[in-house]
């Protein structure tokens, strides 16, 4: 029977299409949504894998971007789309690492290129060819800590304190530290000038000094007398302290009892060498010195066992005497109870961390400030010597400009500073005011007749140089820091000068004279 409705035509039913298999597709749907599901889980699976176990850079790659960069992305995009002219990726990169060190207002912060780096550790390590002379940014200029012993710089009369404005005639104000050095150093033979500054109201001078390399050697002794030596430490570099202890073996062979140590015109180096020749002179357990990084509690440095010189030590320091200088200093000023003797010392209280970069540049920055044992922060302040030894003004004149000659008539700075070295060599050059007048001229003539020159009475290129070396010699015959050092460590050590030696002969000797005649 039909099932039809009233009125409902019948028709007639056409036949059925062929339809698929209902389980085959029921299957085939069920196998792709599986693979799909199962590929899903092991894509999660890897991925967090890679986050957990994986380096670095698999973090980077996913982690937000830093909001505090976008203002550099986005000059730097502007740069390099619209400057008028092609611009260098690497030179804007390395510019913006610069204005970052530079905004940390820091002159012992640097950035330093890939060359920069290599000159950089090259004169901590080894020889180099330069000048020789230790400088450093200070109120935008770059100014003269200390020229290295027997250097060019300081056999041509660079002295502490320099600024210098030019060289090669150009201008290096606001360049930094790193920047002027490659601009000074250069090839052993070859000529630099300087045009330095030496004073707030002197005029400018120019100094030609000839690129030499400068040796590694930085330790140099020599006994004083019978029974003192003088060891001199020009700076703290990779082999110094070795020199040291060769030194004190040399001076040990030949007699000495005592030692001034001295570290005048030091401008520091590697804080590890500091610590090993700190090492040498305070006992076992007692502090040489703390260092306070950003956050944390000063890290306190103990000298250790092992080598101690065991003889009376008198320590010289200076302004030129800085960093690792008066970490020594300090050391053995407040745990040792070595006297200083001198002037004050630069005062440097920062450490410095030089990171290599991927391309070898390098950023050396400051990380720390180091203490001296009782706590004390000498940064800019300096250590004061315990015995105030000044040095006498002739030590501290400027250069003579050997280019202009001055003879009677003449009037300026440079003539006064001419009558100041006469005068400290033993001339009478009559008033010091800075005119060439007959009785400066008749020193001039004397000093030339004693010294086998032409007897004219003018100051030329020649007697110049006669007069500045005289004046070199003097210095450094007649130290009266070391003179006054070597007392009081003689004093202290109980040893007899040659004068209370001669006295005592001489006292003897009248003795038995007289206990002759009584008898």
């Amino acid at each position: 029977m039909d099932d039809k409705r009233p009125g409902e035509e019948h028709q007639p039913e056409a036949p059925a299409a062929e339809e698929p298999k209902p389980h085959f597709i029921r299957m085939k749907t069920f196998y792709f949504i599986m693979l799909v599901f199962t590929l899903i889980i092991a894509t999660v699976g890897i991925t967090v894998f890679a986050l957990t176990f994986g380096e670095d850079k698999a973090v980077e790659v996913n982690s937000p971007e830093r909001q505090e960069f976008q203002k550099l992305y986005s000059a730097y995009d502007q740069i390099e789309a619209q400057y008028f002219e092609n611009v260098e990726e690497e030179a804007l990169i390395n510019g913006a690492i610069n204005g970052m060190v530079e905004a940390l207002g820091d002159p012992y912060s640097d950035y330093m290129d890939e060359n920069e780096a290599a000159q950089f550790m090259e004169g901590i390590s080894s020889s180099f060819e330069g000048i020789g002379a230790e400088v450093q940014e200070r109120n935008g200029y770059v100014t003269v800590v200390s020229p290295i012993k027997n250097s060019p710089a300081e056999k041509a009369g660079v002295l502490p304190n320099d600024q210098i404005l030019e060289v090669d005639g150009e201008s290096i104000q606001g360049f930094s530290t790193t920047e002027a050095v490659m601009l000074i150093r250069g090839e052993k033979g070859t000529e630099v000038t300087l045009t330095i500054q030496r004073g707030e109201n002197a005029d400018p001078i120019d100094i030609t000094i000839v690129r030499d390399e400068i040796p590694i050697e930085t330790v140099y002794a020599e006994m004083v007398n019978d029974q003192v030596a003088h060891i001199n430490i020009t700076s703290f570099s990779e082999n110094t302290y070795e020199e040291l202890q060769q030194a004190i073996a040399d001076m040990e062979e030949q007699g000495m009892e005592a030692a001034v140590l001295d570290v005048r015109q030091n401008p520091g180096g590697l804080l590890n060498t500091a610590l090993d020749i700190s090492n040498l002179f305070v006992e076992e357990g007692k502090e040489m010195f703390e260092v306070q990084a950003k956050g944390e509690e000063p890290e306190v440095y103990l000298a250790t066992g092992g080598d101690k010189l065991d003889v009376p030590v008198t320590l010289l320091i200076d302004g030129g005497s800085a960093s690792a200088s008066e970490i020594l200093a300090g050391a053995m000023s407040e745990s040792a109870g070595v006297t200083l003797v001198g002037e004050k010392t630069f005062g440097k209280g920062t450490v410095q961390t030089a990171n290599d970069l991927s391309d070898g540049s390098n950023l050396k920055f400051t990380t720390a400030k180091w203490l001296t044992p009782d706590g004390n922060w000498i940064h800019e302040e300096g250590i004061e010597p315990d015995e105030v030894v000044p040095y006498p003004e002739y030590a501290s004149l400027p250069f003579l400009d050997t280019s202009v000659e001055l003879k009677d008539g003449s009037i300026s700075e440079q003539v006064q500073t001419a009558e100041k070295m006469l005068d400290a060599l033993g001339f009478d050059v009559g008033e010091i005011d800075g005119v060439f007048e007959e009785e400066m001229e008749q020193a001039v003539t004397e000093f030339q007749e004693e010294n086998d020159l032409e007897a004219d009475g003018v100051l030329n290129e020649e007697t110049m140089y006669a007069v500045m070396d005289q004046l070199r010699e003097k210095i450094n015959t007649e130290d009266p820091q070391l003179q006054e050092a070597t007392d009081i460590l003689m004093e202290q050590a109980g040893l007899a000068t040659e004068e209370a030696a001669d006295e005592d002969a001489d006292s003897e000797e009248a003795d038995t004279e007289e206990a002759d005649s009584e008898e």
